[in-house]
């Protein structure tokens, strides 16, 4: 295994983890992974302001320590796609952790736009199992050509790409409709009239999955009490 270009030079794990995924994109990489296997174009896709000589260098980084490797897939796709290990999938709770602990930052701008995996990552960090309670459901979610399938059942949480079998819903929107109707708690029939989202099947299905997921209040300066709450749609 190749060792990384440049290093903390400190014996403490952390250090020695930030040396292999400190480097600036590199999580990002990985956040972009967790759900699935890319192509080097649908990773440019979820990261747009990346170059692609930037991304290149990561990959090759992250390969190179064993956080994700390159495979082909069979014919008659033939296609090589970038997917993590399992030691690179063991990154998927400290993510997040960070998203979790990232929304609480006074100067984080919530609503601003994001991309399709790391909206749908999002529901795995903000997700609240007291509130999930008694709930059994499956709700397809459409994000033009990206579907994800979830799934909540016995105060737990499974999200995959593809259809789902037998859902109670379906909803097409973009991710930032989708914001709006889970942490913003827009109403869904206002969404639809204004063209924002449409849905099929139960909309109570739909409202008691955005129900599920809550977002903690912003951490406050003690000495500050004039920073906003609310949700900025």
């Amino acid at each position: 295994m190749q060792t990384t270009k440049r290093t903390y030079d400190d014996g403490c794990a952390a250090a020695h983890a930030l040396d292999l995924v400190g480097d600036r994109w590199a999580l990002l990489i990985v956040r972009e992974l967790l759900l699935g296997p890319k192509r080097f174009t649908g990773l440019r896709s979820g990261l747009p302001t990346i170059s692609p000589n930037v991304l290149t260098q990561r990959l090759n980084d992250l390969e190179a320590t064993g956080v994700l490797r390159r495979r082909k897939l069979p014919p008659p796709i033939s296609a090589w796609v970038y997917e993590l290990t399992d030691w690179g999938k063991a990154l998927e709770p400290i993510m997040l952790q960070l998203v979790y602990w990232g929304v609480q930052s006074p100067l984080f701008l919530r609503g601003a736009p994001l991309g399709v995996d790391a909206l749908v990552l999002s529901f795995k960090a903000m997700f609240d199992p007291s509130a999930a309670n008694g709930v059994k459901l499956t709700v397809e979610l459409h994000f033009e050509e990206d579907i994800f399938s979830v799934n909540v059942e016995d105060g737990r949480l499974h999200v995959s790409r593809g259809h789902a079998a037998q859902p109670a819903a379906i909803l097409s929107t973009s991710p930032q409709g989708m914001l709006g109707l889970t942490y913003g708690k827009s109403d869904i029939d206002a969404a639809v009239a204004a063209g924002i989202a449409r849905y099929s099947g139960e909309r109570s299905a739909l409202q008691t999955f955005f129900s599920v997921f809550s977002l903690p209040d912003p951490v406050m300066d003690s000495t500050d009490d004039t920073h906003p709450q609310a949700w900025l749609a």
